[in-house]
């Protein structure tokens, strides 16, 4: 069969990639702990689930306007108000099958063949394949470990050109877990005021799991909230990932043009799912706050343990749930010449499955998921030191 030629301009994630290979390990008789999906091992809030049984025993059962039930629209503005003191209204927001589709809406209304498209290493995995998608050019925009891997105004003006069409980040970030501080937002919104025709796509879909404090969105700054694309969803702070509830806040007229390319691909979001996603953003946080809390314990054993093993490098995270050690000085040209062999090397012989650092723009780091019970982690960080204390070299 003679397929599209657009397939060839994507990959399959390497963070499906690294998980499918992690079950086929499994299927021959291994015990393999999964550290490579983002997924919350936490079960959805009972106050949530009772909301979608509800909601089928009172009828919402049939198809929703494409852009999302008004009665959703309304309480994630209310939502944004609430936590970010933005003011967006209902029309301003358009609710999709997930972030991820909020994130292909976003790009495939905004970037034509050509336009170049900056992303900030490290960088989530799925942002380069729908700007290549969409005939973009994705230019990466290399940040320094030194400054916990965060761009900066000099480097983001450094990228800029004629054909700078919009600028794709998140925050905190997928994978570094690094968080932008309102300052060093700040300084990049100052950068941005320069160039009226760039857009700004914030990805905020890790907002609750942040260790240091408030976030920020980068949409609070008015002279340049006409440009900016907020993308967020229900996945990570209310362990909602199998519901699929992504939405984006921006200007009406990228929310009309979302409207009517959704309204080929897939239509409205799931019923179900958009009558509980109103109860999950208005009823109490407090079950979010205490995953996030359970996830900062995770992160600190996880990086105090890596930390004492010699030859890893890392920071300590400031949000989301990832750990992203710099791998490099197992870099030994013959069995483990990259990340990638890295990660292949921990699979195969330590059975614990993680991801690349390539397929985040970082070739010397890898991602480790500690979106996992403390049992499990606990044994995946003793199966990696005696894994690595065999093969150090140095």
């Amino acid at each position: 069969m003679n397929l599209a030629d657009r397939l060839a301009r994507i990959k399959e994630p390497q963070t499906i990639q690294m998980s499918k290979m992690a079950r086929a390990v499994q299927a021959e008789g291994h015990d393999v702990i999964s550290l490579s999906l983002g997924e919350p091992d936490f079960a959805t809030p009972s106050h949530i689930i009772e909301a979608a049984t509800q909601a089928m025993h009172d009828g919402y059962t049939k198809y929703t306007p494409v852009a999302g039930m008004p009665e959703l629209r309304e309480a994630i503005a209310k939502k944004l108000k609430r936590d970010n003191n933005l003011d967006y209204k209902p029309s301003q927001i358009m609710v999709s099958t997930g972030a991820k589709q909020s994130l292909a809406n976003a790009i495939l209304s905004l970037i034509n063949p050509g336009d170049e498209v900056l992303v900030p290493t490290p960088y989530w995995v799925t942002y380069r394949g729908l700007v290549e998608l969409a005939e973009g050019t994705v230019v990466e925009v290399r940040t320094a470990k030194e400054n916990e891997y965060k761009l900066t105004a000099a480097e983001l003006e450094a990228a800029i050109t004629a054909k700078t069409k919009a600028f794709v980040f998140s925050s905190p970030c997928n994978p570094s877990g690094s968080v932008y501080t309102h300052e060093e937002l700040e300084a990049l919104v100052k950068v941005f005021e320069k160039y009226p025709n760039i857009y700004i796509i914030s990805d905020e879909i890790y907002e609750y799991i942040n260790f240091q404090g408030k976030h920020f969105s980068i949409a609070s700054f008015e002279s340049i909230k006409d440009r900016v694309i907020i993308i967020n969803g229900l996945s990570k702070g209310f362990s909602m990932t199998g519901w699929r509830l992504g939405y984006l806040a921006g200007p009406e007229n990228l929310v009309n043009a979302c409207d009517k390319l959704q309204g080929q691909f897939t239509s409205g979001a799931n019923s179900i799912t958009q009558r509980a996603a109103i109860v999950a953003l208005t009823a109490s946080l407090e079950p979010t706050y205490a995953m996030r809390d359970e996830f900062k314990k995770r992160r600190d054993y996880v990086v105090n343990f890596l930390e004492q093993i010699p030859g890893i490098e890392i920071d300590m995270p400031e949000g989301a749930f990832y750990a992203f050690p710099d791998v490099s000085k197992y870099f030994d040209g013959e069995e483990i010449k990259n990340s990638e062999d890295f990660c292949l090397m921990l699979l195969n012989e330590a059975h614990v499955s993680t991801v690349m650092g390539s397929a985040f723009g970082e070739p010397n780091c890898i991602r480790i998921s500690y979106a996992s019970s403390m049992e499990k982690l606990e044994e995946a960080m003793q199966r990696i030191k005696k894994i690595l204390d065999a093969k150090r070299r140095f």
